[in-house]
């Protein structure tokens, strides 16, 4: 069965304490906000949603997302199947949104490498599936209480390693911390490789205090089970749900069945000249890229 987008009658009815009032008050500081682009009545729920409630917390999320996202096109241009590097990330790695949630009620996405060969490997790629992945899971069903993201390292090598750039992940971070309308409650690594020192040097410049000190590495998967029954995982990691091949094939074709959206997301842009104030760029969030050479190692 075609995937297909959740309706804003039934984010209201999942949700008592999303207003709509409070939706329509969003909607309306944004038309007066000439630099960004329209949004929909269900952008603005999921923004409002994941801001806990708080429209000004939402104003700032929105003009973060839509800002990062114009100055970032390696990263969130060309969504949709038709963009072959695209298609070749889905073949490299597993990113998915798992159906089943935790206990405590958060969402939990799943990223893993399938292939060792780190010349197949694109990082602003998969940032980008990342992104896709998650937006269409907020976009087919609705706000998620929380997010508790698994990355298995299992297939990483030190050649992936050195292949991710420090501005690159300087943006992702900001995007995910600061623009992304989720609300992330934790970051799991299982599968531990002998260089995770070094991913940690790379990430901390760049993670607000509580988000790193969140995060959870696992030296034995069965600590993971704490936060995330081993029942919701897919079937490598003894759980119920379908198996990383079969999710790799069915991401493509929920990538198909949203490409409309994703193409609307695409020309979402900011128009710079329109913005009230001092514009932006990549720059003043991201810092010169020419200063920021390869992470150093010993």
């Amino acid at each position: 069965m075609p995937c297909k987008e959740i309706t804003i009658e039934e984010v209201y009815a999942s949700d008592s304490k999303l207003k709509k009032e409070d939706v329509n008050a969003l909607l309306e500081w944004n038309d007066k906000q000439y630099h960004l682009p329209e949004i929909t009545e269900l952008q603005a729920a999921l923004f409002l949603h994941s801001c806990y409630y708080s429209n000004e917390a939402a104003k700032a999320t929105i003009d973060t997302y839509f800002t990062v996202r114009t100055l970032c096109p390696d990263m969130f241009g060309s969504r949709t199947l038709n963009h072959k590097p695209l298609e070749e990330a889905i073949d490299t790695a597993v990113l998915t949104a798992l159906p089943k949630q935790t206990p405590s009620g958060d969402t939990v996405i799943i990223g893993k490498l399938m292939d060792a060969n780190s010349a197949h490997y694109n990082p602003p790629e998969q940032c980008k599936l990342f992104d896709v992945i998650t937006l269409l899971n907020l976009h087919e069903k609705g706000p998620m209480n929380g997010v508790q993201i698994i990355i298995d390292m299992s297939q990483s090598t030190f050649g992936h390693f050195l292949k991710v750039s420090p501005v690159l992940m300087k943006k992702l971070l900001y995007y995910l911390q600061e623009g992304m309308p989720i609300r992330l409650k934790k970051i799991h690594l299982i599968n531990i490789v002998s260089f995770v020192d070094k991913v940690l040097a790379l990430v901390k410049p760049f993670m607000k205090k509580e988000l790193f000190d969140s995060l959870a590495i696992h030296s034995e998967i069965k600590t993971l089970y704490t936060d995330i029954p081993q029942d919701i995982l897919p079937a490598e990691y003894g759980g119920s749900y379908e198996s990383c091949t079969v999710i790799q094939e069915n991401i493509k074709n929920k990538i198909r069945d949203f490409e409309s959206l994703l193409k609307f997301q695409e020309n979402q842009l900011v128009d710079e000249s329109k913005r009230q104030g001092a514009t932006k760029n990549a720059e003043d969030l991201f810092g010169i890229e020419g200063s920021f050479k390869k992470l150093e190692v010993d």
